[in-house]
């Protein structure tokens, strides 16, 4: 049976369901090109402020791996170890907006069957940033991006209005989505943080404004280790160290967890699903939980010889993809997307050993 990888999410038409999440994947118009020609269906941007912004004065991301023989977690080579995560406490883009927009433009017009994403992110502390937020959305389109995706979940800002501290606060969420209609009529994502407590209201506020799309995973707020002979962190300036974002491997399941929490409250909405998406198996799993698209980040950096864009990997995800479609009969990915989500159920609806058992509450008398 004849099938198709390609996938239309949110109105766009993507070549196959894999984007590459907003992240050093994505910062620059020399890699983003470079990831179109190896066969990504997407980029996310990464994200575009109009805030200065200067990193810190030492690594920004590491990878840690784990082993069977010494089954401790860390950034340092060993023999024989696999991939566990990644931390960062990397910012958005240092490059401002007037230098995207021509390099923006360059990459649409070059590949123009790909599907680009600006993301962007502004403060909430006034009429000043949601012009911000309408100036940033109206340039990245204008200059041939086919979507935009809204920051509201990066662990790593100090300001209190920026990022993932905004993303429980519906109101903003709501007043943030009202402007950047305002100003353009492409489809809008909106990321959220994993780390919210109200996760589902925040999402259903989103839709209910006009989000497109839940774009979820971030990285979950973390911190590095210390190694106990140098008292050190893995990673740090000057001895110190301030909350990072953990990705890859380590955040799967819970990603999925989130994922699946918003197909299930919010039926028929668009997710974008992000976070330790490997391979196939992973992305398989992202899918029946609900999603309808599939971003990369860690296993992109990781490839070898890549250049950090996943060039090895974009063609191992369609292959096997393609090859599991072909074996089970399904002409697109939308024949099992949420195929999961009916069989996640509440605890007290998983059978128990002994049919008498009422969840542990004493009878009454």
């Amino acid at each position: 049976m004849p099938y198709e990888l390609a996938t239309n999410f949110t109105g766009l038409q993507f070549v196959n369901p894999f984007v590459l999440a907003s992240a050093p994947p994505t910062e620059s118009k020399a890699k983003i090109l470079r990831a179109f020609e190896a066969g990504w269906g997407g980029v996310v941007t990464k994200t575009i402020g109009m805030h200065p912004v200067e990193n810190v004065a030492g690594p920004k991301t590491i990878y840690q791996r784990a082993s069977d023989t010494k089954p401790y977690v860390s950034r340092y080579k060993r023999p024989d170890t696999v991939s566990h995560s990644s931390w960062n406490w990397e910012l958005i883009s240092d490059q401002p907006l007037d230098l995207w927009l021509p390099d923006l433009e360059e990459i649409k017009t070059t590949y123009p069957d790909r599907m680009l994403i600006g993301s962007i992110m502004a403060g909430a502390g006034g009429e000043e940033e949601m012009e911000h937020w309408r100036k940033l959305a109206r340039s990245v389109v204008a200059a041939g991006c086919d979507a935009i995706e809204l920051n509201m979940s990066c662990p790593h800002m100090d300001r209190k209005d920026m990022g993932a501290h905004i993303a429980n606060d519906e109101t903003i969420i709501r007043q943030v989505l009202r402007a950047v209609k305002e100003a353009v009529s492409v489809p809008i994502w909106v990321k959220l943080t994993p780390s919210s407590s109200s996760l589902i209201d925040g999402a259903r506020a989103a839709y209910d404004a006009g989000a497109a799309s839940i774009s979820l995973c971030n990285t979950f707020p973390s911190l590095p280790l210390m190694d106990p002979e140098t008292l050190k962190f893995e990673v740090e300036v000057d001895g110190f160290v301030t909350s990072g974002g953990l990705g890859g491997l380590a955040i799967l399941h819970q990603a999925l967890q989130r994922v699946s929490d918003i197909a299930r409250a919010c039926p028929d909405k668009a997710i974008s699903g992000i976070g330790g998406i490997r391979g196939f198996r992973e992305a398989f799993n992202f899918i029946v939980h609900g999603a309808g698209n599939l971003q990369v980040c860690t296993a992109a950096m990781e490839d070898k010889g890549s250049g950090g864009v996943g060039t090895n990997l974009i063609k191992e995800l369609t292959g096997d993809l393609g090859d599991y479609m072909e074996r089970k009969g399904y002409a697109s990915i939308e024949e099992f997307r949420g195929i999961a989500c009916e069989r996640v159920v509440e605890h007290s609806r998983i059978r128990r050993k002994s049919e008498a058992y009422n969840g542990g509450y004493e009878q009454s008398a």
